[in-house]
């Protein structure tokens, strides 16, 4: 069953064993503007306050005149982004977008969610299981007993069969990642003071960005509850948990994270404005790598030629290119909907996800899963510990980039794991099982890093390219008509499943 709370994010819950119960360059065409010498109409306050994207010619000068033209249709500017042009705004006229989409210089322009802003407030769904003691126990033992025959592994890496299905065991022996490398994790906030993540934490490269507006202030990257909010911190820890004799073991544990927050206060919600901001924050700051395990809501899908959906591609896809041009790789999760991206068409039930869902059938190459789809992302989907396809995961001939573990229940490994999920940090010191595409986007960000540790130099599209190039391709399984495409390349896989191994050698 979906926890309520985490329904955007892409994992799913584990009721296994040790598993944590838990549910779960480019500017896109803008919306067409109206005629430029069209006057904005008078300002209203009559409606529930709503946030936009407005977006403008990029440059001072000219976000300068949208933002005038923004007050006297009745907007609050939240925050402008000048270098990529786009504007954050607060507005209860109800006309406010289809005024300001008439102004000189706008480009597009829309509302980010389908409810009114309202003050955050406080939930209570309960907490969910941790790791069972006696099985931790297990797993130290036969740490100990393979560090006595000279394999040295974390205490609990003996359950995470992810580690060497990628051969991310294999190439901490050779490079664990520098220490220059920074994989910001844009999601629900990270607990920097876990024993495994602490010492790899960059709190200079991280921050809220809930409502668009970073907030730097010391911890205000941590999760809301950490009892309820503990994707982001299960992220980490597959990218870059420490070789430090202390529980799990990530794919690059010599690199740094950082932790910007996105996500809405007791709904887990990801709008665009947030994302905006995460992006470039985490570009202005230094990031090399960004994982993301979400979707932009409150659509599933953002259809370019709705005026509002549009302005939502255009702004997340300004900041992610933005981030692109500063270096940094981009990585997202394909998703949990067991749906075929590359498909003629696909149903939607479940947008806008934060009002009332209605069925909608859309065409996936004009309605967008962002920032899945946009052009420079890595999209991922997942596989489980036999090396297929998961049985949640997205797919599509063209669409899919690599593969990498994700968890699936319905493939089990064998002792001492015996669970399909991926093991993980989890606030307050904890770790625990979940499995989703949130699970097998971090390990491709993990490997991004070790690449851009081997290679500092190399552009993100040279760090794809060397990606892909690496990745070990099973090709189509038999008996699954689903997978489409050659032995090299396919609808499950991408180019392949990742290779940390490769990644550490010139």
């Amino acid at each position: 069953m979906a926890h309520p709370r985490s329904r955007r994010v892409r994992a799913l819950a584990v009721p296994l064993g040790l598993a944590l119960t838990a549910s779960l360059g480019f500017l896109p065409a803008a919306a067409t503007a109206a005629t430029q010498d069209a006057a904005p109409a008078a300002a209203t306050a009559d409606g529930p306050e709503l946030s936009y994207v407005v977006n403008a010619t990029p440059g001072h000068a000219s976000v300068g005149k949208v933002t005038k033209a923004i007050k006297a249709a009745g907007g609050k500017v939240v925050v402008a982004h000048e270098k990529i042009g786009v504007i954050v705004v607060h507005s209860a006229n109800p006309l406010f977008a289809a005024t300001i989409r008439k102004a000189p210089g706008v480009q597009s322009a829309g509302a980010t969610r389908t409810t009114p802003l309202k003050a955050s407030g406080t939930t209570d769904v309960g907490k969910p299981q941790k790791v069972e003691r006696l099985s931790a126990d297990k797993a130290a033992k036969a740490a100990r007993a393979a560090n006595a025959a000279g394999d040295d592994k974390e205490p609990l890496e003996p359950l995470q069969w992810d580690i060497p299905a990628i051969k991310a065991d294999q190439a901490a022996k050779i490079d664990e990642g520098s220490k220059k490398v920074t994989v910001a994790v844009i999601d629900t906030g990270v607990d920097d003071t876990h024993p495994d993540l602490k010492a790899n934490f960059a709190p200079k490269q991280s921050a809220n960005c809930v409502g668009g507006v970073p907030d730097t202030s010391p911890g205000a990257w941590r999760p809301y509850d950490p009892a309820e909010d503990y994707h982001g911190t299960h992220v980490a820890g597959s990218i870059a948990a420490a070789r430090n004799g202390v529980g799990v073991a990530g794919v690059a544990p010599g690199v740094k994270l950082s932790a910007i927050k996105v996500s809405e206060p007791t709904t887990s919600l990801f709008y665009a404005e947030s994302v905006v901001c995460a992006f470039v924050f985490a570009a202005d700051h230094g990031a090399k790598v960004t994982n993301n395990s979400y979707y932009v809501d409150p659509w599933m899908f953002n259809c370019k030629d709705d005026l509002d959906q549009g302005a939502i591609v255009d702004a997340v896809g300004r900041a992610a290119k933005h981030a692109e041009n500063k270096g940094v790789v981009n990585v997202a999760a394909a998703g949990n909907s067991n749906m075929d991206l590359a498909a003629a068409q696909l149903t939607d039930t479940s947008s806008p996800n934060d009002s009332t869902p209605v069925t909608r059938t859309i065409d996936p190459k004009k309605c967008w899963d962002v920032p899945t789809q946009l052009p420079g992302t890595v999209t991922v989907a997942s596989t489980g510990v036999k090396g297929l396809k998961s049985y949640f995961s997205n797919y599509g001939n063209g669409v899919i980039d690599v593969a990498a573990p994700g968890g699936d229940s319905r493939q089990v490994p064998e002792l001492p794991a015996k669970n399909g999920g991926i093991l993980s940090t989890m606030p307050g010191g904890d770790y625990g099982y979940l499995q989703g595409t949130s699970m097998a986007s971090p390990h491709v960000a993990g490997v991004v890093a070790l690449l851009k540790s081997t290679h500092p130099k190399s552009s993100p599209q040279e760090i794809q390219w060397l990606l892909k190039m690496q990745a070990d391709n099973p090709g189509c399984p038999a008996a699954d008509k689903t997978c489409t495409g050659t032995q090299h390349v396919n609808g499950h896989y991408g180019y392949g499943i990742v290779d940390a191994l490769d990644a550490v050698q010139d």
